[in-house]
């Protein structure tokens, strides 16, 4: 990978302010790292080469003439094909959606960004309608991991984690409504927030309703803010946006974790971690410690939702399936329509149940978190696993949920959750600290993730992929 491939969008911009770097190379930069990187990995749907290129000779030309759009003009950016994009179509990785429809409008992070005349290079894949955690569909294929091809790259926002990871365009915005921005940063070395649900517009509105939320793919944590103070803010398609934030996200970025109370727990009372991922998880913690955070492990003290998380994954499955009539589910992921095949059995009285679930864990965390600033936690309880499989290999269960016990209840109580990489198991494949903070705590949920990324050096090392095109199932 090219320097400028590897380069912080802080950096970049600094560089275009400055005249030491031009938006057209580090465009071209990664335009050749997709050239290079992603016969291997297939984490872009479409790269638009002709139309970057002239997003970013204009960003150079308002660069030199000190007329920036915006903060980020210039950064090569790519989109997870789950969002509207004006001119590009929006597949959602299913053969159900017509390519040849009219695509005129943004959504609104999609046009965030283009406010702020960032170079958007392509949008990268999803499994269909982004309903799992591994990133695979029927219409494009599998997303492999960025260190060894052979692995999966987590979902369903994969091709985004994947890109970022080899340079293949400095951030992405991903979705994330059960850990999909989080599981595919843990599995790929790389950086990625849900923020407080509503701080990121959304429209059009998620099937998967108030569980799904957006939000930054970086490689270090100050990108996620610089990322995030781009695309939140109050959007009116979005009956559920939040107000414009009042401050940057990036102030108070460096003001450290001394005299935080944060609760660890490895398992939240009823997860499995692979050994080598809890020793490094726990030596994270320590990190923190040493910088002054006060500790404690404990387990928040709630059942697994995963039961009543499923009534209101699966209810969504069953709703977006609905749009395109019967002949839907004979076209679709089998996975895919056996969960919409079960949702469409629940009841309104079994929803409301699942809300009521909801409800009450959203309650619990909110007075745990009066006891405790942070909660620490794996993002994942397993390294990547081999791609073209739906869970771990012997695993008890094809759910995605089973082996994602640590995002999804997150998405249940909307609260905004972190995973930064803290280190890799004797097989080379990194791991992900998970940092949960109260709703509308975002800034110190990045405030503690930057802290740990500064004392440690496991986002610089960029992943070296091996394997080959053919290599891949």
């Amino acid at each position: 990978m090219s320097r400028l491939s590897r380069t912080s969008a802080v950096d970049l911009v600094a560089g275009y302010a400055s005249g030491d770097i031009s938006p057209v190379e580090a465009t071209r930069a990664a335009l050749d790292a997709i050239a290079t990187y992603d016969g291997l990995v297939n984490a872009f749907v479409r790269a638009d080469e002709q139309g970057a290129l002239q997003s970013a000779k204009e960003s150079e030309q308002r660069w030199r003439a000190g007329t920036p759009l915006g903060p980020a003009d210039g950064v090569p950016t790519s989109i997870k094909d789950i969002f509207l994009t004006v001119g590009w179509p929006t597949l959602r990785g299913t053969h159900l959606i017509d390519e040849s429809a009219p695509w005129v409008e943004d959504a609104p992070a999609v046009a965030r960004l283009r406010e702020t005349g960032a170079v958007l290079i392509g949008k990268t894949t999803t499994p269909e309608f982004a309903w799992k955690g591994v990133t695979d569909s029927e219409r494009f294929g599998a997303t492999g991991n960025p260190w060894d091809p052979r692995l999966t790259a987590g979902g369903s926002s994969g091709g985004s984690a994947t890109a970022v990871a080899l340079g293949m365009g400095t951030w992405s915005i991903g979705t994330d409504g059960g850990g999909s921005v989080r599981i595919p940063a843990a599995f790929t070395g790389t950086v990625a927030l849900k923020p407080t649900y509503g701080v990121v517009p959304l429209w059009p509105a998620s099937p998967f309703g108030t569980l799904a939320h957006a939000g930054p793919m970086t490689r270090t944590v100050r990108d996620a803010a610089f990322l995030l103070d781009v695309i939140s803010g109050y959007d009116a398609r979005d009956w559920s946006a939040m107000p414009m934030p009042p401050r940057s996200f990036q102030d108070g970025l460096d003001e450290g974790v001394a005299g935080l109370r944060i609760a660890f727990s490895a398992t939240l009372g009823f997860g499995t971690n692979d050994p080598e991922v809890e020793a490094l998880v726990r030596s994270a913690v320590s990190v923190l410690v040493g910088a002054g955070a006060e500790v404690t492990e404990v387990d928040p003290g709630f059942e697994d939702p995963e039961v009543a998380f499923k009534v209101l994954w699966f209810a969504g499955a069953a709703k977006v399936l609905e749009q395109y009539g019967e002949s839907a589910l004979s076209r679709v992921d089998p996975g895919l329509r056996a969960a919409a095949e079960e949702g469409a059995t629940y009841s309104a009285s079994d929803y409301l149940d699942a809300v009521a679930v909801r409800m009450a864990l959203g309650a619990h965390m909110g007075r745990f978190h009066e006891d405790y600033d942070l909660l620490l936690t794996p993002t994942m309880p397993i390294p990547a696993f081999p791609l073209g499989c739906s869970a771990p290999d012997a695993w008890p269960s094809q759910l995605w949920t089973t082996w994602t016990p640590y995002t999804y209840p997150f998405n249940m109580t909307q609260q905004p959750a972190l995973s930064v990489p803290c280190g890799f198991p004797t097989a080379g494949l990194p791991v992900g600290l998970q940092v949960v903070g109260p709703r509308h705590s975002d800034a110190l949920v990045l405030r503690a993730g930057h802290t740990y990324e500064q004392a440690t050096d496991w986002n610089d090392r960029p992943p070296t992929v091996t394997g080959s095109a053919e290599a891949r199932p």
